[in-house]
């Protein structure tokens, strides 16, 4: 058994653990319920156990590297503090590294414990098994409830002065547009996220120009950003302009990513994803109107375009993440391997 390192994947909702080795297969993974109303400490005592578990079940036949946490927040990544946690009440300005590195003794024969933030490790995950594997500089855009981001040059996450790099879902797309809870307005993640589909849906609705829509809300307790994108699939006009919209901004945010950093691939991921095909031809009719760096490397046809072979040579690659939500388990267990 080759070395080995644990990547842990902490939400608001899932605390995943993962044990995967050096070579990129997943050893073993275990899920547990957040239970944040039980506190912080109680969240960082099951994160280290399960962390103590599995590095002794397989440390008898590899290495330990260490473990890599991968936190919704912004972090500091020297002195390894929580500044700012998303959807983790009390952890502000909290020293995680430090408390999870008394709890596992660490740092030990090399093993250390890496804080990153959730997106940036995803984007490491997707570079170094999925959509961009081989890829030594991409960008990842995670569309979630917000949108996530992380850059990734030469093999490695590149944070910036002081880690924030990256957040792409705070870049300005409307300038008096919707506020957004950052304090700015018309920031991407207001048009271009799961969210901004669920607000555009509810605007249709109220319109009462969107009976198919306003069925689903109605009588789907998980109405979203798939509810909206089967209806588009059926043939509504509404969703399908809903969608639409989106894959315009999305393509307005991504043109400004393309002329700045002029990557090899762009990888877009999470959960509004999979209205990709609903969404992805307005979004690359946009890049090539208003990216002339895009209009001069695009591939002669995006939508089949993927990562292998000669196709991404000299071409902009813009595609789908392929890993899920198993992309931040590989992205954390490879920060550590990379710390080491």
């Amino acid at each position: 058994m080759p070395d080995f390192s644990i990547g842990v994947d902490l939400g608001g909702t899932n605390l995943r653990i993962a044990a995967v080795s050096a070579e990129g297969h997943l050893l073993e993974k275990v899920t547990l319920g957040t239970k944040l109303a039980l506190g912080r400490d109680h969240v960082i005592g099951e994160m280290c156990d399960a962390i103590q578990n599995l590095s002794a079940k397989y440390k008898a036949t590899g290495n330990f590297l260490g473990a890599g946490i991968g936190l919704p927040g912004l972090i500091d990544l020297e002195a390894g503090m929580m500044r700012k946690a998303v959807n983790l009440p009390g952890w502000e300005n909290y020293p995680a590294r430090a408390e999870i590195e008394r709890r596992l003794g660490l740092p030990k024969n090399g093993a250390c414990v890496v804080l990153e933030n959730d997106a940036r490790v995803a984007a490491l995950g997707e570079q170094w098994l999925g959509a961009a594997r081989g890829v030594e500089n991409m960008a990842v855009l995670t569309l979630g409830t917000g949108i996530g981001g992380g850059i990734v040059l030469g093999g490695k996450i590149w944070h910036g002065m002081n880690g924030m790099a990256g957040e792409f879902g705070h870049v300005t797309i409307e300038p008096d547009g919707h506020p957004c809870a950052c304090g700015n307005r018309g920031c991407s993640e207001q048009y271009a996220s799961a969210s901004a589909l669920l607000r555009m849906a509810r605007e249709a609705i109220a319109t009462g120009h969107a009976p198919a829509l306003a069925q689903a809300a109605s009588s789907d307790p998980e109405f979203g950003a798939k509810s909206i994108y089967d209806l588009a699939l059926q043939g509504d006009e509404p969703a399908r302009r809903i969608l639409q919209g989106f894959g315009r901004y999305l393509g307005i945010l991504l043109s400004g990513l393309v002329n700045i950093l002029n990557l090899e691939m762009y990888v877009v991921g999470g959960g509004a994803s999979s209205a990709w095909d609903a969404f992805a031809p307005s979004m690359f009719e946009e890049l090539r109107r208003r990216s002339l760096v895009y209009a001069a490397t695009a591939p002669a046809d995006p939508l089949k375009s993927n990562s292998s072979g000669s196709n991404i040579e000299r071409k902009t690659i813009i595609t789908r993440a392929v890993l899920g939500s198993d992309a931040g388990l590989y992205g954390a267990a490879r920060v550590a391997m990379l710390a080491g």
